[in-house]
């Protein structure tokens, strides 16, 4: 049973078309939250929100997908319902994929499939069979003029984050300001978003991501270094994208195998079309998990379904 798992604790939220469960899995830190959609021996697929979002963004779209996969949508520390990175402890990417690392860990996932929001879009590359970029590109590489300074790195430094958690909001308020940085969100969406990205307090509510996830990233890759990690991935690659309009620096032709050697399709909506319309990428996701997903799994060796 799923309990018996390095901690990992399944529980029942609600009654749906499709059984949901919030799943817990503890970090020295606190706890990684999410939740669990579809039948407990089903073909294991991890969803990973993008950035400032939570595992509500898969909401509208899990419950269009094939029934005979397990999803398991994940709040990215700092987001959602999942822990605080501890006092002093800066975000980057690298501290993410150990974090979902840990949930891979935990469930004793061996082969799954990724379906990845923004940055959530990469792993172990031996582990993962297939992958889905909802409106990525992968590793961005940063201009090095961009780079961490001193200055900047000093202002992480000095940061309090007591001075950023005590505006208390009325839940309209909240949508409006998350509509209001988020322009490609329908009011629907936010509010699915703000289910697990609000904390009630007195006299109203709280946003309950981490503030520090704003602040500089201080972990850079250049142009080489990005296009190195594209050719490590091994998986088939599904990338729906909004506007196919490829970063300047993917535009040299020496680049574009490695970049785009899978498939690449443009979907009409935004950003969130995943959330805010999901049944313009549900058939394609479907499609691609069923055809080189269940494929992999049938003709490799050690694929099995999650132990739960």
């Amino acid at each position: 049973m799923i309990q018996a798992l390095k901690g990992v604790r399944h529980v029942t939220s609600g009654t749906m078309k499709q059984a949901v469960t919030e799943l817990c899995v503890p970090v020295p830190w606190g706890e990684i939250r999410g939740k669990v959609w579809g039948p407990d021996h089903g073909r294991p697929v991890l969803c990973l929100h993008g950035w400032a979002d939570n595992c509500g963004t898969f909401n509208k779209l899990l419950p269009l997908l094939p029934k005979d996969f397990r999803y398991f949508a994940v709040d990215l520390a700092g987001h959602g319902c999942s822990s605080h990175r501890p006092p002093g402890v800066l975000y980057a990417f690298p501290s993410y994929v150990m974090d979902v690392r840990r949930v891979v860990d935990a469930l004793q996932l061996s082969k799954f499939s990724i379906i990845g929001h923004s940055m959530g879009d990469a792993l172990y590359p031996e582990m993962v069979d297939a992958l889905v970029l909802l409106d990525s590109y992968g590793f961005l590489p940063t201009d090095p003029v961009f780079s961490p300074t001193l200055q900047r790195l000093s202002q992480l430094n000095s940061y309090k984050v007591e001075n950023k958690k005590t505006r208390v909001y009325t839940y309209e308020k909240a949508v409006e300001r998350l509509l209001a940085g988020n322009p490609s969100l329908t009011e629907e969406s936010a509010k699915i978003l703000l289910e697990r990205g609000l904390v009630k307090v007195e006299g109203g509510v709280l946003f309950s991501r981490d503030f520090r996830i704003n602040l500089t990233n201080v972990v850079r890759i250049s142009l080489e270094q990005s296009l190195g990690l594209q050719s490590s991935i091994q998986a088939s690659v599904l990338g729906p994208t909004c506007e196919f309009i490829l970063p300047d620096c993917f535009c040299q032709e020496s680049c574009h195998v490695s970049v785009f050697q899978n498939t690449v399709v443009q979907v009409p909506g935004d950003h969130h079309v995943h959330l805010n319309n999901p049944e313009v990428v549900a058939p394609l996701v479907s499609e691609f998990l069923q055809n080189k997903a269940l494929s992999a799994s049938a003709g490799s060796d050690d694929a099995h379904p999650p132990k739960l």
